[in-house]
């Protein structure tokens, strides 16, 4: 049977064309998901495109949290490397990084100011506020905490070890595809710094939503849909059992065996996330089984600068907190997808199916309904990525002694 010619639109098109190739070439008693790990084997990360040049960003250890902020927002990303400042000139590229920086991360750590601050606890409270006397926790008090001088002189590696920093866990040039995708997944990797090891340069940052753009560009390849047209019920997914799933009511919030009264205001929510470590929780109906929204660790920013959300960020409902959101998006940011509330998908949809809706939307979960549009889990750019290569044993060896 004669192979169709594909016409490669983009990059990430290209490294699927590879794969294909590769993926024709294996020995036909190999199960599918052999050949897909020993594909991923051969592809080296240097062959990943390239994040632009603007977006590889360093942040000096020496710079405040109020210049960390300016520089993410100005490039529009959400975490960046955090450059050694004091590491001598031949240090190795290791130890030329404390760790990762996210912005999510800068505005919990400063949420917890705020808290710490309107609770009179010693810390932050002398910097950001008026004598003896707690700062206002409502109307101005952010503009106060980030004109204020704490803001301006906390460096931002004062900051690091705190909620979503991240440590410099980087890949070599010469890395697998495999080596890259196993991180991503398995080990929870948001993002991987890239680093030539001859020049001790960074060149790249590969992401999971860039794992998995580069999937929805390989739609229509042998490989990919041999692969791709399996439903996530055929994959195991959702992973998360229904009866476990992180969830937040209207008012009041559900994590496993942890319970809040139903006046707890959408603070709650963030403090769940730092506490058990995760990106996102389904907002549900009070009858806790239908999904009505979703809250992201990256929406702390709208809790912290939008005036007319962070001026009641205490008593602030889930509800009345996604309303707000979808209010001021539809003024300052017509298409993002939080706009038309909840994106879901079904069991029997496929792993194609999701990856070219996560994809498009540009979003990081998908909660899977059931019927009557029960919530019944959710499924992550990790999980995807997870499906696609398995571990060999003894894969990593020595490889994370390294970072520690």
């Amino acid at each position: 049977m004669n192979r169709v010619v594909r016409t490669l639109s983009s990059p990430e098109a290209e490294i699927g064309s590879k794969v294909d190739d590769l993926w024709q070439g294996m020995e036909p008693q190999l199960t599918p998901s052999e050949k897909l790990n020993s594909c991923f084997k051969e592809l080296e990360v240097s062959s990943f495109p390239s994040t632009p040049l603007s977006q590889v960003i360093e942040i000096p250890s020496d710079l405040s949290l109020r210049e960390t902020v300016e520089i993410l927002s100005k490039h529009k990303i959400l975490s960046a490397p955090v450059r050694d400042v004091g590491a001598p000139d031949d240090a190795s590229w290791m130890e030329r990084y404390i760790g990762v920086v996210e912005f999510a991360g800068v505005s919990m750590w400063l949420l917890q100011q705020l808290e710490l601050s309107a609770n009179g606890k010693d810390g932050s409270t002398e910097a950001v506020t008026d004598g003896d006397k707690p700062a206002s926790i409502t109307g101005s008090f952010f503009e106060t905490l980030t004109s204020s001088e704490f803001y301006k002189n906390t460096k931002v590696k004062d900051i690091s070890g705190s909620f979503r920093w991240a440590p410099f866990l980087a890949l070599q040039t010469s890395d697998s595809f495999l080596t890259m995708l196993l991180l991503l997944s398995k080990y929870n990797i948001r993002s991987l710094p890239v680093v030539d090891f001859g020049e001790g340069k960074l060149v790249n940052v590969i992401t999971q939503s860039a794992v998995v753009h580069m999937l929805a560009e390989c739609v229509g390849l042998d490989w990919f849909e041999n692969w791709g047209n399996k439903s996530l019920a055929e994959v195991g997914l959702p992973s998360t059992d229904p009866l476990n799933l992180v969830k937040v009511k209207d008012y009041e919030f559900t994590i496993l065996d942890l319970n809040v009264k139903e006046d707890e205001p959408v603070l709650k929510a963030f403090q769940l996330m730092q506490k058990k470590g995760i990106g996102g929780l389904p907002v549900v109906d009070a009858s806790g089984n239908h999904a009505i929204g979703n809250i992201s660790i990256r929406d702390v920013q709208y809790l912290l600068t939008a005036s007319e959300i962070y001026k009641d960020y205490r008593t602030i409902t889930a509800k009345d907190f996604l309303t707000a959101i979808q209010s001021y998006l539809a003024k300052h940011k017509p298409d993002s997808p939080v706009i038309k509330g909840v994106i879901g998908c079904k069991k029997n949809d496929t792993l194609k199916d999701v990856i070219l809706k996560l994809d498009s939307k540009n979003i990081h979960r998908l909660y899977v309904t059931g019927e009557n549009n029960t919530l019944e889990g959710v499924v992550t750019l990790r999980d995807i990525i997870s499906k696609l290569v398995y571990e060999p044993p003894n894969y990593f060896g020595d490889f994370f002694d390294i970072f520690m």
